[in-house]
């Protein structure tokens, strides 16, 4: 399934109906009076969060939608139908903005949260409403009132409890197909990982949770290079982010370039990416000369910051169990 994380669409909810302007006919009963229904009400538009939903791929090819107009009023005080209302399904994690103004207008989080995004017109009034004791046969009725015309931008922002980033062929991909169900393309190129996924891991000493693999980055990716920004935003809901680096690829003379680089990416994004907390998981290790540059790792980093280092080789399985245990630890924590 192609990915679709952005869409505009146009919205409308339906008409009001109109009142009717009628009069009583039957035999015997001179001078009925007045008896025109009400119009009915327009219908509403909802979105509803649906988690079966994975992507924004539907508004690709539909943009446009809208709910049914109210029923007219009809004599002898019946009032038009209502018109149905439209429902339309979005995925969790979709974030909604108005397309003119930039206001936010709802988050979708949860599995079926429902928001009315635009309010249905309402009904006219039909004669018999008009009727009063110096006016008995009032011969006009009120138009039922427009609906809401609305243009809406859908972002979706994946939901996950980590996500794990790092430079282009760090292993990410290797790495969630080897955690869990995920399998995402993998290749020893860069850029092979081309949409964000998301795998469930359920591991032997606790409840499951959700990783998700996000693109490669590189340099300048806050201002648009290569994947750019697109995917940056998926990483704003997780609770903790995997920094994933391939330690056979360490330069010896700067060993902090790829997590600097990294870094750099996240704070120029914005503050809420900088401040979340990382694990520092150095992939890679069954490559020859990998130790010795991780150690190197190691040490530089010490002068910086305490946070402690792991090591594994997604391709081999070495060292993620200790990964996975020392992940869920920190999932539990933050809860």
């Amino acid at each position: 399934m192609k990915f679709i994380d952005e869409a505009i669409i146009v919205v409308a909810s339906g008409k009001g109906g109109r009142g009717c302007v009628s009069f009583r006919r039957e035999r015997r009963v001179p001078k009925g009076g007045p008896d025109g229904g009400d119009g009915g009400k327009g219908g509403d538009v909802i979105i509803r969060t649906n988690a079966k939903c994975r992507t924004l791929l539907q508004f690709r090819y539909k943009r446009e939608f809208r709910a049914e107009n109210g029923g007219y009023g009809q004599g002898r005080q019946k009032t038009g139908k209502n018109g149905r209302d439209l429902v339309i399904e979005v995925p969790p994690g979709t974030f909604i903005t108005d397309a003119d103004t930039g206001k936010p207008i709802c988050d979708c989080i949860a599995h079926g949260q429902t928001f009315v995004i635009a309010k249905g017109g309402k009904g006219g009034r039909g004669n018999t409403r008009f009727k009063t004791a110096t006016n008995r046969a009032p011969r006009y009725a009120q138009p039922g009132q427009s609906g809401e015309v609305r243009r809406l931008r859908l972002e979706l922002k994946l939901l996950a409890d980590a996500g794990i980033i790092g430079l282009p062929n760090a292993g990410k991909s290797t790495l969630i197909s080897r955690i869990s169900a995920a399998r995402p393309k993998i290749a020893d190129y860069p850029f092979t990982t081309l949409t964000p996924t998301i795998g469930i891991v359920s591991p032997p000493f606790g409840e499951p949770f959700s990783v998700a693999d996000i693109p490669g980055l590189i340099e300048g990716a806050h201002t648009g290079a290569g994947l750019g920004i697109r995917f940056l935003k998926h990483l704003e809901r997780t609770r903790i982010l995997i920094h994933l680096i391939d330690a056979s690829a360490i330069d010896e003379n700067d060993p902090l370039a790829s997590w600097r680089t990294i870094n750099q990416e996240l704070a120029g994004y914005g503050e809420t990416l900088a401040q979340k907390p990382q694990m520092i998981v150095l992939n890679k290790l069954d490559i020859t000369g990998a130790e010795k540059k991780a150690d190197r790792f190691r040490t530089a980093l010490s002068d910086i910051c305490i946070d402690p280092v792991l090591t594994i080789s997604a391709a081999t399985g070495k060292g993620l169990k200790t990964f996975l245990k020392a992940l869920y630890k920190k999932l539990s924590v933050g809860e």
